[in-house]
């Protein structure tokens, strides 16, 4: 190879940038020491757009398309060098391809609480997360203010900055709208409008960005207050408690009977299910509405009151109780008390209840 040849092995003859990352936004061409070469093709893709720099000025822009450079389409460039009737000779230059097809399955999020006051709840903490695409629309200011010299620039290295621009527009936004936070999520599609004119309204005019689609995907209380929310939409469902609760003793007293391995703690949670069941059932019977308290026992009618694991249950009346007695849920042990009585008795003890508890008859003898 001769020296011309070699010469000519130097200089560049065609700039084109084929670009498969999908997350770069501006790509220096490499040229390191080469010169590029009068009459050179210059190759700008669709979504492209090529950007001369010359000693550290931004020169000619170019558009999508298939160019000889040459003194008519380099005017800046050709001032900068001071080329006055033309050039023959390869000049240096520097040149950037900034990316204008839009980057998707960017992400945002609020890296901390942000603190409201809403009309239902009080002051209360939200979280938010959504996507958004990025695309550039201005190359000059994109070099002069986020580029500088780097050589490939993509989204992940700005990618903390425009989390930071929205988050900040979110919240702004979030406490001027005076949005119920049980209602944003019948305002998301509203909201991400708003939200994304005031984050474009900032990267536009500094960064020469834009920001074509931008979505919030949930808007989230603690979980703490979700949970409680939780607990009432259940109560909701549930509707009348106390007929609830009967369900529920009734459940537990049939899961007991099952059990009799259960022993004697078995026995003490069955009798404390069945008193506590046949209470809520004889306050409900007495009731004349919904909030209305339990009407007292009738004039000369005995209250008793069982012990029961170390608490009381009752009141109940002498039917109640022989009811429980008969159910074998009130032995002759257990623990009862009414008005008169000095102290807490066994049920055996006491003459009113004594009768009851009659000795079993022995089964009948073999027939002959």
């Amino acid at each position: 190879m001769g020296l011309l040849d070699k010469l000519r092995g130097e200089l560049v003859d065609i700039v084109e940038w084929i670009d498969d990352t999908n997350h770069t936004l501006v790509w220096r061409f490499p040229r390191y020491h080469n010169q590029i070469k009068n009459g050179a093709q210059l190759i700008v893709r669709p979504g492209q757009t090529a950007v001369f720099v010359h000693r550290g000025e931004l020169a000619d822009v170019f558009e999508p398309g298939h160019y000889e450079l040459t003194t008519d389409n380099l005017p800046i460039l050709g001032t900068l060098q001071g080329w006055k009737h033309g050039f023959e000779s390869p000049f240096k230059s520097e040149v950037y391809f900034v990316r204008t097809t839009q980057i998707t399955d960017l992400k945002w999020g609020t890296p901390n609480p942000i603190m409201l006051r809403d009309p239902d709840f009080g002051p209360i903490r939200l979280r938010a997360f959504g996507t958004y695409t990025l695309k550039a629309v201005e190359p000059k200011s994109l070099l002069k203010e986020l580029v500088g010299t780097d050589s490939d620039f993509s989204s992940d290295e700005i990618n903390e900055l425009m989390r930071s621009i929205i988050s900040e527009a979110f919240a702004t936004m979030l406490g001027k709208s005076q949005i119920a936070a049980l209602d944003l999520a019948a305002n998301y599609r509203a909201l991400s409008g708003d939200l994304r004119e005031a984050a474009v309204e900032r990267v536009d005019d500094e960064y020469g960005l834009d920001i074509p689609q931008l979505f919030i995907v949930n808007i989230s209380l603690p979980e703490e207050v979700e949970k409680a929310l939780d607990t009432r939409s259940s109560m909701g469902v549930i509707g009348d408690m106390s007929r609830y609760q009967q369900f529920q003793m009734g459940k537990a007293m049939t899961a007991a009977a099952e059990n009799p391995a259960g022993g004697g703690a078995s026995e003490g949670m069955g009798l404390g299910m069945g008193f506590a069941m046949a209470n809520q059932m004889f306050r409900g019977a007495g009731q004349a509405g919904p909030g209305m308290p339990a009407p007292p026992p009738p004039p000369g009618a005995v209250a008793w009151h069982i012990a029961v694991g170390g608490e009381t249950q009752g009141p109940f009346t002498a039917q109640q109780l022989s009811q429980g007695i008969a159910a074998g849920q009130v032995t002759a042990d257990s623990m009862v008390w009414s008005a008169g009585m000095p102290a807490w008795t066994t049920a055996g003890q006491v003459p009113a209840l004594a009768s009851q508890f009659a000795a079993t008859p022995p089964p009948p003898p073999p027939a002959k």
